[in-house]
């Protein structure tokens, strides 16, 4: 895998990997940038969110769990200090649907963060990832 990053002026950088999609990443004004994207931090946490969900729903759907929502909550902790690392993330995930558990949720979860989500894994050794579940019932 591959990937480019390139400064388009002021604090904006634009990233794009194999797939070919452009992302654009920014800062706050007060820390000169214009705000005009999303931080390579919050890009992070979008990125286990969203590796964890795609695993989450793949195995829903697998296991024929009628869901018609999906959504995912990050809390993320950092350090006071620089480097500002990610200490900790807590994510919540809340599926509606008349067809899931929280126990079939449960166990998603658990097999992504345990088997498949490679940001996760990536993440793991140094920081403390715990996670909530909410099933709301259609």
């Amino acid at each position: 895998m591959d990937a480019v990053v390139k400064w388009t002026g002021g604090m904006q950088f634009v990233g794009r990997a194999d797939s070919g999609h452009a992302v654009v990443m920014d800062v706050a004004p007060d820390a000169g940038g214009t705000g005009s994207a999303a931080t390579p931090f919050e890009l992070m946490l979008l990125s286990l969110a969203g590796c964890t969900g795609m695993d989450i729903a793949l195995i829903l759907k697998k296991q024929r769990a009628d869901f018609s929502g999906f959504e995912i909550k990050v809390h993320a902790v950092r350090s006071d200090e620089h480097p500002r690392r990610l200490i900790s993330a807590e994510l919540e995930y809340i599926v509606r649907g008349k067809g899931v558990t929280v126990e079939q949720l449960r166990r998603a979860v658990d097999l992504s963060h345990e088997k498949y989500c490679s940001v996760s894994a990536t993440l793991k050794p140094g920081v403390e990832i715990v996670s909530k579940v909410t099933v709301i019932k259609d």
